[in-house]
Parts: C-alpha cells; sequence; structure tokens
C-alpha cells in the first residue's frame, strides 16, 4: 500500500521540515509514504471562499485518482486514537487498497465536490493547527501506527 499526504501550500519552517524529514525516514521501513504539496492559490483577495475552494478542488482531483482512496483530514471528521488509527491502516492493507490520500485543504477547508469524492473523514484533533504543522503530526501519527502495528516499543498506553 502507498500512502500520499495531499496538501494546500508548502511548508517553509526549518524546525517543522527538519521533523518531517526525521519521520520520511522513519517511515520508510515501514510503507510507500510522500508529501504532495499542491501551491497555493495566487490573487485568492478577489475571490469568495467558495470561489477559493472550488479552484483548489480543480487542482486537487488533477492529484488524485479515481481508484484512490480518499481520506478528509477535516475538524468534523471521527476522531480516533493512535490505536484505533493504526487499526484503520490495517484494515485498509488487509482490505488490498493499493493507494491511500489523506488530504489537508486550504485556509477555508474543502469545496463540496471535495467533500463528495471522499471516502472518509478524520480528525487529528477537535483543535485547529496550522496547516504547516498538520505535516509534521501526521508523519508522527503515521510512524506510531506502523510502531502500533509491529509491536515495537514506541507507542505507550
Amino acid at each position: 500500500m502507498k500512502i500520499t499526504l495531499l496538501t494546500i501550500g508548502k511548508t517553509e519552517d526549518k524546525y517543522l521540515l527538519d521533523g518531517i524529514e526525521i519521520y520520511l525516514k522513519r517511515l520508510k521501513h515501514y510503507i510507500s509514504f510522500k508529501i504532495t504539496e499542491i501551491p497555493e492559490l495566487k490573487g485568492t483577495k478577489s475571490l469568495s471562499r467558495d470561489q477559493q475552494k472550488s479552484k483548489e478542488a480543480e487542482l486537487i482531483f488533477k492529484n488524485i485518482s479515481s481508484t484512490d482512496h480518499v481520506i478528509l483530514l477535516d475538524e468534523n471528521g471521527q476522531e480516533l486514537s493512535s490505536r484505533q488509527f493504526s487499526a484503520l491502516l490495517n484494515k485498509k492493507m488487509v482490505g488490498g487498497q493499493q493507494q491511500l490520500v489523506f488530504l489537508v485543504g486550504g485556509p477555508y477547508g474543502f469545496s463540496d465536490e471535495i467533500y463528495a469524492r471522499s471516502n472518509e473523514k478524520i480528525s487529528l484533533s477537535r483543535m485547529t493547527f496550522s496547516h504547516q504543522m498538520i505535516r509534521l503530526f501526521f508523519a508522527e501519527q503515521l510512524y506510531r501506527a506502523y510502531t502500533i502495528l509491529k509491536g515495537e516499543p514506541y507507542h505507550h498506553d
């Protein structure tokens, strides 16, 4: 199984890039994982929120295929513990899912078209985090999930 984290915008802060790189290296032992960044839209001041979400949706659709299992990282998604997240990943692997794509939307979230295309939604927290930080948090949780699945001593209940 391959996993992609598809995001709008890029991470620029060095401390976040360093942290993400640590987990990307660790994850190579478990799974094929990549982060794909879609450039932020330019000239958005003249666009409404819905117009901006619609334009972002066009870019997202260019980066996903019809066979991808798309999971939105959404504040209204299902909240999972780390163990529940690892069980979700295991279920997808055992079920033969080839490609999981986790989406991080732009500043205003997702368009209705993206919600309609998604297969499910999960929330990393009820709190709001910067879009740049979510990449590090997600990479760490993905690593944690695979150490749980392998029975390795990283996660402590």
